[in-house]
């Protein structure tokens, strides 16, 4: 007969204070190493953002037979890559909204004791570890990472576009003898406008609509909260 395996004994909690102390200093490292390890994914996903940029815009801007559909194929990996970003970026909000709990509510009034403390933020983070949830949409961290950085790369991206459509120089006809720096005519640009069966009046409205949506996402991200400062990703 086989004798019955004896339960498990439950994890003991700390009874003192100072085996409660050890038990916070553990966790906000094992929370700041989580942080850290989430923040390294969006610093390398942002990095390759600016690689590829750099490299789309050497290859458009470096010879006239380049087509302009470089750059637009670059938009769209910037895209990509934005998304991905904004994906990471939620995770990284979990933990760091964790470590500033610990570190508004605790370990500021271990250094400077004295300000009202919020009661229920305990709570909170118990319930957040026993039902960790995201605490910002996708939508959101879209527009936060768009309005921190991804921003001033599209924006580059567009210059770089614009000035490669209406440049003579930076197309192909303009190698032939005769023809001006700048393309100044509407129907030059639209003609350089123009990606294979597509108009260059369509691929133009399409960037514009494109740009526009960019900027109504950037716009409707909300703030970080005014407690954590101007120091915030």
């Amino acid at each position: 007969m086989i004798a019955a395996t004896p339960e498990a004994a439950a994890l003991p909690f700390p009874k003192t204070p100072s085996e409660t102390i050890t038990v916070l200093a553990h966790y906000h490292r094992a929370e700041i190493a989580r942080m850290a390890g989430w923040r390294d994914r969006i610093d390398r996903t942002t990095n390759w953002a600016i690689t590829v940029i750099a490299a789309m815009l050497s290859v458009s801007l470096s010879t006239p037979t380049a087509h302009h559909g470089v750059l637009l194929f670059a938009m769209l990996l910037v895209m990509l890559l934005l998304g991905i970003e904004a994906r990471r970026y939620r995770f990284f909000d979990v933990y760091r909204t964790r470590v500033r709990q610990l570190e508004r509510h605790y370990y500021a009034e271990v250094f400077a004791p004295g300000s009202v403390v919020d009661p229920g933020w305990t709570r909170q983070l118990a319930e957040d570890l026993r039902h960790p949830v995201f605490h910002i949409g996708l939508r959101e961290a879209f527009g936060r990472r768009l309005r921190r950085n991804y921003g001033w790369m599209f924006a580059i991206l567009l210059l770089a576009w614009v000035l490669k459509i209406t440049s003579a120089r930076l197309q192909e006809t303009g190698t032939q003898a005769g023809v001006a720096e700048t393309a100044h005519g509407i129907p030059e640009i639209l003609a350089g406008a123009g990606l294979g069966p597509l108009p260059g009046w369509l691929v133009l409205a399409g960037v514009a609509g494109f740009y526009v949506w960019l900027l109504a996402a950037g716009l409707r991200a909300g703030r970080r909260d005014p407690d954590d400062g101007s120091v915030h990703v």
